[in-house]
């Protein structure tokens, strides 16, 4: 390729992927969830997929990513996920499958399906959103929600006493045979958003090799739960998340 060719004006447009359609977002500004869908999305089409991956979206605020992502659907009961990706992928091999699903939904109702599916090492992708609260229904404490944090079920902070610890189960996961790759990533700037992109092609390709479970974790924002401008949530994720929740690769078999 020559360089005028590289350089040509469509070649320099930074624009939104093709399977991304036109549908306004319902996030809250400064949500992680529409960045983590674009990668998705870029992933997908990188790797000519775009036919052949089919998503699993349960409650919450994951619960409308069929709307912004052109790709075959399957809605899931809360926390049912993993469970329903499990019998798309085996009685479609050649299909890539993931989850899309927010901690809440996986690290409480879901805990069961999460554990066992990681566990029979179930080739598919599961893409953890872990803001510490339940983020859709009013900002109350969730299994990830730090300890002290308010919410609005933990007003004066999560008290390990009366609520127990925060619950980190992405390093839960690591200790299973059937997970190959276990990652904590975030999209709070424009370096962490090339980390990400890459976790998430190493789990996808993974999950067409059938190497086993591959979850990538997303340590995210909730602005309006936690009572916060985007940039005020940004800072806070990075001095109260990152060090509760460490980023990069857990576990990476290859």
């Amino acid at each position: 390729m020559e360089l005028c060719d590289i350089i040509k004006p469509e070649n320099l447009v930074y624009k939104k992927p093709d399977l991304m359609n036109d549908n306004p977002m319902h996030y809250c500004p400064g949500c992680s969830h529409g960045v983590i869908h674009k990668l998705i999305a870029e992933v997908i089409e990188d790797m000519g997929m775009n036919e052949k991956t089919i998503g699993v979206s349960p409650v919450g605020c994951a619960v409308f990513a069929y709307n912004y992502l052109d790709i075959d659907w399957q809605e899931a009961a809360h926390g049912r996920a993993p469970a329903i990706a499990t019998a798309i992928k085996r009685l479609n091999p050649a299909k890539m499958v993931f989850t899309y699903q927010g901690d809440g939904d996986l690290a409480a109702i879901g805990t069961a399906e999460t554990i066992h599916a990681a566990n029979r090492g179930e080739n598919i992708v599961i893409v953890f959103v872990n803001n510490a609260i339940y983020g859709m229904t009013g900002g109350q404490m969730a299994p990830t929600t730090l300890e002290g944090m308010a919410t609005s079920t933990t007003p004066y902070g999560r008290d390990v006493h009366l609520n127990g610890y925060p619950l980190k189960i992405s390093n839960l996961l690591v200790q299973l045979e059937g997970t190959c790759y276990v990652t904590r990533q975030s999209v709070q700037n424009p370096a962490a958003v090339r980390k990400a992109k890459k976790a998430l092609r190493k789990a996808f390709e993974n999950s067409m090799m059938s190497k086993g479970t591959s979850v990538v974790e997303f340590v995210s924002t909730c602005a309006s739960g936690w009572k916060m401008t985007p940039a005020e949530a940004n800072e806070w994720m990075e001095e109260h998340m990152f060090p509760a929740y460490p980023l990069g690769d857990l576990k990476n078999i290859d």
